[in-house]
């Protein structure tokens, strides 16, 4: 299972449940990565979306507490249980975690690849995920030259699980 995310200096990916920043290229990254995929995802980050819309051109799987929680065109699972119950439908390798911090808490145990651009900055932020570099679990596996958004520096990181 895959993981993708956004993250500063301090592994922070968020805001006010809006994203540090945004980043044209990272978002053209994450769609490279995720279109014709399963991607999973709280209903706090699908309301962040345009019009509170599922993805399109994705299977997209939202997992919230409220059982009466329906979304068009998306699969609403209620637990844990239940998504991992729905994911046994779907080859672990198309499947991505995109968030939120406590989806990406909940499913890390669960993934061997976590896509990572690391901006370099330190933001106001209320949201973070583990810092995988001070993980000995994970190691870098491949890393792009710095990137550039008008003066802000970023990476595109791959970490996997070590066997």
């Amino acid at each position: 299972m895959n993981m993708i995310v956004a993250v500063d200096n301090n592994w922070a990916i968020g805001c006010r449940n809006n994203l540090l920043v945004r980043i044209p290229a990272d978002h053209k990254n994450f769609r490279q990565e995720t279109t014709g995929k399963v991607v999973v995802l709280g209903r706090k980050t699908l309301e962040t979306f345009p019009q509170g819309m599922p993805l399109a051109n994705r299977t997209n799987i939202i997992l919230s507490t409220n059982p009466d929680y329906k979304v068009k065109d998306a699969i609403v699972v209620h637990s844990l249980g239940e998504l991992e119950e729905e994911l046994k439908k779907y080859d672990t390798e198309d499947v991505y975690i995109i968030g939120g911090e406590s989806v990406y808490r909940m499913m890390l145990p669960q993934c061997d690849v976590v896509h990572v651009t690391k901006i370099d900055h330190e933001y106001e932020a209320d949201s973070y995920i583990p810092n995988l570099d001070q993980d000995g679990a994970w190691e870098i596996t491949a890393e792009s030259e710095e990137q550039t958004y008008f003066d802000l520096p970023y990476y595109f990181v791959k970490y996997e699980r070590k066997k």
